[in-house]
């Protein structure tokens, strides 16, 4: 029986100091130190919500720049997150690039071959980045939707632009929506 109640008191401790303690403890830390980070990075504009700097969300006007292809199962929704699964020798996967490459084609006429991280969605479906590439390659079609200068809107891509993380890490980026903000605080 002694056996049976120390079992069950370290039942209750472990269950308490795992199960609230810490996961509290943690939150209440990274809500301290990284306040931005651990409310989900959520970008506002005038105190409304318009997003998260850490998930794509689907432009479609022209006069947007637009993001990478969803693989979640209800568009960009954060809720179905995931890879297609779908490999290289897939007749859906080669359908559905050679039909995003049709459709890139004809909404950016005249920009030449498209970008792959255009064709390809990301591995968790909600990559909220494109490559300097895939931006410069909608940078026509997103200066005729606003009636401005090529050049004007090719600026604000090369200022949006991200190096590598730590100068290392990656490859350099683009958050489309972060983007598309400073497209709209132009005006």
């Amino acid at each position: 029986m002694k056996d049976i109640i120390a079992s069950l008191r370290m039942l209750v401790w472990m269950t308490l100091l795992c199960g609230a303690i810490y996961p509290l403890a943690s939150a209440g830390v990274s809500r301290v130190l990284f306040k931005d980070k651990a409310d989900g990075s959520l970008v506002t504009v005038n105190g409304t919500v318009v997003g998260s700097s850490l998930l794509a969300q689907n432009f479609s006007a022209p006069k947007y720049f637009w993001p990478r292809p969803s693989a979640a199962g209800n568009g960009y929704d954060p809720t179905s997150s995931g890879g297609s699964n779908l490999g290289p020798t897939s007749a859906a996967l080669v359908k559905a690039v050679a039909d995003r490459r049709m459709a890139w084609s004809r909404s950016n006429p005249g920009e030449g071959e498209v970008p792959q991280d255009l064709l390809f969605a990301s591995g968790s479906g909600l990559d909220p980045h494109i490559s300097p590439e895939a931006a410069r390659y909608q940078v026509a079609r997103v200066a005729a939707a606003r009636q401005w200068d090529a050049a004007k809107v090719q600026a604000l891509v090369d200022q949006q632009t991200e190096g590598p993380t730590f100068g290392v890490l990656g490859e350099p980026r683009v958050n489309v929506l972060q983007l598309n903000l400073a497209l709209d605080a132009q005006r």
